[in-house]
């Protein structure tokens, strides 16, 4: 009787979870949604003024072009994209293709030839990249928002799928995240600002999580988590 050789095949269920064991991550997770729920739900989710939420899609969208290292030339499309924060959060999820070349769509217009729109990268690797991370924001996940929204993040950043916008993207998409996890429902927690206030370590997060060590993503992961947390201290609800 011939022998069959039986291989093993390990199956990664849930890639997204598996982050949340590095060591802090969770407890930082934690303490960021503490902070957000101390803003919004352990205030019963008090009505949202008109003025409060423009001032927070303001503070996000100046935040944004700042870190873009030229906000002369983005200024204009991230207050854009910021006010479209909502219907492409409907879309992050289900359709993430689709919600970033809208993103891209929004943010470039008059900066980058009309029919380069939502267009990706020819880069050698960048539309299998940009697939792989739409699986993983299409999957089923147990891992919260905030690991999600940072996973989607840096992948956008790193790869650059849409040139020069794609760091305006990138921020805009974790955003997204926190949106349409309901963890940020209505677009208040200013996590661009967050980011924003020390830009040499944002860009250090992410060259750290480029590299693709453990410790480079841990780090990235709690960077994000911090700066979720400065967002709700510095949203305009906060000071209400």
């Amino acid at each position: 009787m011939r022998a069959v050789a039986m291989v093993e095949t390990l199956v990664v269920l849930d890639p997204l979870a598996d982050l949340v064991r590095f060591e802090g991550v969770a407890s930082a997770v934690a303490a960021a949604t503490d902070a957000v729920d101390a803003v919004l739900r352990d205030r019963g989710l008090r009505r949202i003024t008109d003025e409060q939420l423009s001032q927070a899609l303001l503070a996000g969208a100046t935040a944004n072009a700042t870190l873009s290292g030229n906000p002369d030339q983005w200024r204009v499309g991230a207050l854009r994209l910021a006010a479209e924060l909502t219907p492409l959060a409907a879309l992050i999820r289900v359709a993430p293709g689709q919600a970033l070349a809208r993103a891209h769509g929004v943010v470039a217009r008059g900066v980058v030839p009309d029919d380069e729109l939502g267009m990706i990268s020819s880069e050698a690797g960048a539309a299998a990249r940009m697939n792989s991370l739409a699986e993983l924001l299409t999957r089923d996940t147990s891992a919260p928002a905030i690991v999600v929204g940072a996973v989607a993040h840096a992948e956008i950043a790193v790869v650059a799928p849409f040139g020069e916008a794609s760091g305006l993207i990138a921020r805009a998409a974790e955003h997204l995240v926190l949106i349409a996890a309901g963890l940020d429902p209505y677009g208040v927690i200013v996590v661009e600002a967050g980011h924003a206030e020390n830009g040499a370590r944002y860009s250090a997060g992410l060259d750290g999580y480029a590299e693709g060590s453990m410790s480079g993503v841990k780090s990235w992961l709690l960077r994000c988590a911090a700066a979720v947390a400065r967002g709700a201290e510095l949203s305009p609800v906060a000071r209400r």
